[in-house]
C-alpha cells in the first residue's frame, strides 16, 4: 500500500500553509503551464488521481465535466475537499494508486504531484491507458528526477557562497526517504528515461513534456521562484491513447 504520509497529523498541518494549499490552481505556480496543455473538459469523464484537496476536480466541474472520479489514499485530504467544496458531478472515492482498478471510461485523466510516490507504476500506468477512451489525454506533474535523485535533497553554498542544487545518484533509481513536514517521507526516484518509457510501453503517445520553470514575470510578482530556474523542480506531461 502507498505510504499514506498526508493522515499524518504534522504532515497535513504542514502542508496546510503550502500557498497550492491555501489558493488552489492560482498558488501554484506550474499552473498557466498546465492550463496551455489541456483539452477542453465540457461533458467530458474525468478521473483525478490522487485529487488532494480537490482543486482541480472542482475546476473540471466548472469548465463543464460530465462528472469527475477524484481519488485519493488519504482521509484527511478528501474531508478536507469536500469541506472546501462538494459538487454533484464528484465521486469522492478513497482508493490506493498502488493497487488501483478502473471500472468505467474516461476522457481525460489528471494528477498532480502524486505519481512519484507510486512504486508500482507501469501497472498504474497500464491502468489508466485501458480506462481512457481511444483518444483520451493523460496530464500529470510530478517531481522532477533532477530534483528527487539527492539522497539529501536540499540547496548547498559553494565557497564563494553561491547556491547551488546537489546531484548525486540520479543513475540509481529507487525509494528515497526524506524528511518534509514529518520525519520519513518515501518517494520514488526514477530517471527521466524510465518515466518516458514507462508511458511508451503501456501504449501512450506523448504529446509534450515540459520541465517547469518559472517565467520572467513570475519571478517579478513573487521573487523566491527565482531560485527554482536553478533545477526544475518539476516536470509536466502530456500523454494521449491512440484512436488506432
Amino acid at each position: 500500500m502507498t505510504q499514506n504520509i498526508y493522515d499524518d497529523p504534522a504532515f497535513f498541518a504542514g502542508y496546510a500553509t503550502l500557498n497550492r494549499s491555501v489558493q488552489g490552481l492560482d498558488g501554484a505556480p506550474e499552473w498557466p503551464a498546465v492550463q496551455a496543455l489541456l483539452p477542453p473538459l465540457n461533458n467530458c469523464h474525468v478521473v483525478d488521481l490522487g485529487c488532494g484537496y480537490g482543486w482541480f476536480s472542482r475546476y473540471a466541474c466548472q469548465q463543464g465535466a460530465s462528472s469527475v472520479l477524484a481519488l485519493d489514499v488519504s482521509e484527511k485530504m478528501l474531508t478536507q475537499a469536500v469541506s472546501l467544496g462538494d459538487d454533484p458531478a464528484i465521486d469522492w472515492r478513497r482508493a490506493d494508486l498502488e493497487t488501483l482498478q478502473l471500472t468505467e471510461q474516461y476522457d481525460f485523466a489528471w494528477s498532480a504531484l502524486t505519481l512519484h510516490y507510486v512504486e508500482a507504476l507501469p501497472a498504474l500506468l497500464r491502468t489508466v491507458f485501458a480506462a481512457l477512451k481511444p483518444g483520451g489525454q493523460f496530464i500529470f506533474t510530478a517531481e522532477h528526477p533532477i530534483y528527487t535523485a539527492p539522497r539529501q535533497p536540499a540547496w548547498q553554498h559553494d565557497q564563494q557562497q553561491q547556491k547551488y542544487w546537489p546531484l548525486s545518484d540520479y543513475q540509481r533509481e529507487g525509494q528515497r526517504v526524506t524528511n518534509w513536514f514529518a520525519e520519513g517521507v518515501i518517494k520514488q526516484h526514477r530517471t527521466l528515461g524510465t518515466w518516458v518509457n514507462a508511458l511508451i510501453e503501456a501504449g501512450f503517445s506523448i504529446t509534450a513534456l515540459n520541465e517547469w520553470g518559472p517565467t520572467a514575470q513570475q519571478i517579478e510578482q513573487q521573487a523566491a521562484l527565482a531560485e527554482e530556474r536553478e533545477r526544475p523542480m518539476l516536470f509536466i506531461m502530456a500523454v494521449t491513447k491512440p484512436r488506432t
